[in-house]
């Protein structure tokens, strides 16, 4: 037997419960695993609570990422005992995912977990961490290097955005954060590597088609309005990582960065990430994440206490990561 957080649907509402499960009740997958730490995403507060259409099918175990060891594998990429880390594919949604001490799983869709990294810290980092490094590395491919210039971050405060100052700073860039709670995370955001933290109300106003040449690459982490404004900035030759949608899925822009400055704008998506790319995406994070950004505002709570969490981070009131020890 074992414990996991389950939803079901009744009158078109989402019930979260924990229950004490078979080992049977787990899909047929080739890898079973002890799962040590999951974490709280947005996307999971949203599954959990039902406030988004997250979930595809039910009854569901929620649980976008996971930390754990191999129990036993008809898969032989892994043996008993290995410590593995998912992220994205699609679990916690179509799925089972990461909130029980139970998981079933596809071999394809593990990665070994760097020996630098323990499940907590694997779980601080997570799908954000991911995807963050995921968009620095896109710029480090397209050849930006840090004598170009400025880095801008925008949604700096959230996950993605705070990863993704931590890591551009290790790697010598200058680094502009954009954030529209300065006052609460200004500091902090300064002290992750930020240079100069900029108030995401300059980048709110309609952009003209061509503005003046201030970033050598940026991060965007919420579209709309304030990409289009970044693209309209951006340096010639330069690179922007974009991967998420907090601002809104449309883009107010014209051709004329890319055909005029040569921007490119490169999508990033972490879910469907191949292995290869994601297993040293994985490494680099162990290698660069200093060890202060462990440090950092982070709260681990216990299975029991995920729902009342779910709702407190659809509502914005959560400061850094929660990871759940299972």
């Amino acid at each position: 037997m074992f414990k996991a957080l389950v939803l079901e649907q009744e009158d078109k509402k989402t019930i979260a419960d924990i229950r004490q499960l078979e080992l049977s009740a787990l899909p047929e997958n080739e890898v079973l695993i002890d799962v040590d730490y999951s974490s709280l995403n947005y996307k999971d507060g949203l599954a959990i609570t039902g406030k988004g259409k997250i979930v595809r099918q039910f009854p569901m175990v929620p649980g976008i990422d996971l930390a754990g060891k191999v129990v036993e594998s008809s898969d032989d990429r892994y043996q008993a005992g290995d410590s593995v880390v998912l992220t994205g594919w699609g679990v916690g949604e179509g799925h089972w995912g990461g909130m029980a001490q139970k998981a079933r799983l596809k071999a394809d869709w593990l990665v070994p977990l760097p020996s630098k990294l323990d499940g907590k810290q694997a779980m601080m980092v997570g799908t954000a961490g991911l995807t963050a490094m995921l968009c620095v590395q896109a710029i480090v491919d397209g050849g930006v290097k840090p004598e170009a210039g400025e880095i801008l971050v925008t949604g700096a405060s959230g996950g993605v955005g705070s990863v993704a100052v931590t890591l551009l700073s290790q790697l010598g860039y200058q680094v502009a954060a954009v954030t529209g709670r300065i006052e609460e995370n200004g500091e902090l955001l300064k002290q992750l590597g930020a240079s100069r933290v900029i108030e995401r109300s300059e980048f709110e106003e309609p952009a003209r088609p061509l503005e003046k040449q201030v970033w050598a690459g940026a991060v965007d982490t919420v579209g709309s309005k304030v990409l289009a404004k970044v693209l309209a900035q951006m340096d010639y030759n330069s690179v922007v990582a974009a991967c998420g949608l907090a601002g809104g899925f449309d883009l107010p822009t014209t051709v004329m960065p890319f055909i005029l400055r040569n921007v490119r704008l490169q999508g990033i998506d972490s879910v469907m990430c191949p292995f290869e790319q994601r297993q040293q995406a994985w490494q680099r994070l162990a290698e660069l994440l200093p060890e202060s950004f462990y440090q950092q505002a982070c709260r681990e709570v216990s299975l029991e206490e995920v729902p009342e969490c779910a709702d407190a981070i659809t509502r914005g009131q959560i400061t850094g990561r929660v990871v759940i020890k299972l």
